[in-house]
């Protein structure tokens, strides 16, 4: 069973782009990040029309998760539990029936939190501390389970292609780390990780200075496994190409394949 990952910052935008790597790769579940429309106007058709249920949390030009599943969900979670005036479209989840049992997946958008410090990385911080207490409650159920997204966190400096450039950002300071690896601490497994130990595995580069062109990336979308979810791992790789296409994001897809 394959299960990817994709901050497509703008679903409207990339709506051929998607649909292509669809095509290509031919996911069983999808988690989306930056859909950046509302539930009613996102474009829903064109997925249903490949053969997937469709379960989005969005928000108005901004933020919005997704999930797409070519089996239907058992039940749906929109929103992070933790803080009830959190009105940012960021996580939703869902409960997938499969032969063997229940497989739970989420597509996560982890705030950027820069400028930092500042209110903007004060609730970075926060929303990460309110992830790895649900994630800990969902443990619990002793499941396969898969939080899949947009981290905006780099975990280790061989996940990027500069660290002193990064130093002082969001995405690379110290807590930002930390708050990270208190996940895996949990018992996470970082699936790229858990696959490869090579360096230059990035998964974003920035639109401007010729970022792709000279692989100056960073790596910030993971997908965190349950040690049920873990030990039936298969694969995992990053899909690099689509980022030189035609109109691409500045994230690429990263997949994994579940012996479920």
């Amino acid at each position: 069973m394959i299960i990817a990952t994709w901050n497509v910052n703008s679903v409207k935008a990339r709506i051929e782009t998607v649909q292509r790597w669809l095509k290509e790769r031919e996911p069983d579940v999808v988690c989306l990040q930056e859909i950046k429309c509302t539930d009613d106007a996102f474009p829903r058709e064109p997925f249903e029309g490949l053969g997937y249920n469709v379960a989005t949390h969005g928000q108005k030009s901004y933020n919005g998760v997704a999930l797409l599943s070519k089996r239907p969900f058992d039940e749906v979670t929109r929103g992070l539990p933790g803080n009830d005036d959190d009105g940012q479209a960021r996580y939703i989840e869902a409960v997938i029936s499969l032969e063997g049992g229940a497989l739970r997946v989420a597509s996560i958008y982890l705030p950027n939190g820069n400028p930092a410090p500042g209110d903007k990385y004060d609730y970075k911080l926060a929303w990460m501390e309110r992830l790895q207490e649900h994630a800990r409650e969902r443990l619990v159920y002793e499941e396969p389970l898969v939080l899949a997204g947009d981290y905006n966190a780099i975990p280790t400096g061989a996940d990027v292609h500069d660290p002193e450039l990064w130093k002082e950002d969001a995405l690379f300071l110290p807590q930002t780390r930390a708050q990270f690896h208190a996940l895996t601490h949990l018992g996470l497994v970082d699936a790229i990780r858990a696959t490869s130990d090579d360096a230059g595995l990035y998964t974003f580069w920035d639109h401007q200075g010729a970022a792709f062109q000279k692989n100056n990336g960073i790596r910030i979308d993971h997908l965190l496994l349950s040690p049920q979810a873990a030990d039936r791992l298969a694969s995992a790789g990053i899909d690099r190409g689509m980022r030189g296409g035609e109109k691409p994001s500045d994230h690429v897809p990263v997949w994994i394949n579940l012996d479920l």
